[in-house]
């Protein structure tokens, strides 16, 4: 099971491994994200980590993907992650964040949230984690240059804009979209469908601009980061123009990331967070 044989874990009481113990990773969400970051680790691409359990609304699918991975991890409430892990990925639906993440950090764990827009909306959650010893990490994820943009801020930040084009399969039933009446499934040409802030992308795009609230919270907040969506029936990449004017250099950075089978998210994505696992414990870690 997840890299290496092990018995399920008991609930777990502290977030720090004795020397030498496997890091106990927890998954909420087994979608394309979570199903990639079981797999990595299940195969021993991340050594010294193991999967101690899994949480997601379709338990007997659930059962049958992690058994089809190979790992016999127990699967688990969200709520109840936290109590078999010293750290909890996120990558469930954003509306159950606040689930998986307050009772993890609430008992001085780490939360990796993908979510980072539903983030916005349970900002508390920050002063809970500094509260309680925990920790929130959003990792890089699709987007370039996050640690430029981190130093950058550590000076002063004039301006962050972003542009993204996305395929019309990723932006479909976007809440913004139906609430607006944007009709965008017959388009043969490119069409700007939103214009405004990070924080309002985050609210209207749940499931499309983690990307755009990450770069928010590296550098000059939310509320200040201007945004552009254009749904594209020319791309098959979502493709992001970023443009940071700041004091210490001036950043121009354009991503395209492949799509995974959810058209949604991008193929890195769940690439980041195996990273991010990786570096908890190496002996040489690139990028800050």
């Amino acid at each position: 099971m997840s890299g290496q044989p092990h018995p399920h874990p008991s609930p777990a009481t502290d977030d720090r491994p004795p020397r030498g113990e496997p890091i106990r990773v927890a998954v909420a969400g087994l979608g394309a994200i979570g199903t990639a970051v079981v797999r990595a680790v299940t195969e021993g691409s991340v050594p010294n980590v193991v999967i101690a359990a899994v949480a997601a609304r379709d338990e007997a699918k659930c059962r049958a993907t992690l058994a089809g991975l190979g790992c016999d991890a127990p699967v688990v409430a969200a709520g109840k992650l936290h109590e078999y892990a010293d750290i909890v990925v996120e990558c469930a639906p954003a509306a159950i964040l606040d689930d998986i993440v307050r009772p993890t950090v609430s008992a001085g764990k780490r939360a990796i949230v993908l979510s980072a827009g539903a983030l916005l909306s349970h900002f508390d959650l920050v002063e809970v984690a500094r509260a309680h010893g925990g920790q929130i990490i959003v990792p890089t994820g699709a987007l370039l240059g996050l640690d430029a943009v981190g130093a950058a801020a550590q000076g002063t930040i004039h301006s962050v804009t972003m542009q993204t084009r996305k395929p019309i399969a990723g932006l479909l039933g976007a809440p913004y979209l139906v609430e607006n009446g944007i009709e965008i499934a017959g388009l043969t040409q490119a069409k700007r469908v939103f214009s405004g802030s990070a924080r309002e992308a985050a609210i209207g795009f749940p499931a499309n601009l983690n990307v755009a609230v990450a770069l928010s919270l590296a550098g000059v907040g939310p509320d200040r980061t201007t945004l552009e969506i254009w749904a594209d029936p020319g791309v098959t990449r979502n493709t992001h123009r970023i443009v940071v004017d700041a004091d210490s250099a001036r950043l121009d950075m354009t991503i395209e990331n492949i799509p995974s089978e959810n058209p949604k998210t991008g193929r890195i994505t769940a690439l980041s967070v195996i990273s991010t696992l990786k570096k908890l414990q190496a002996p040489l870690r690139v990028g800050s």
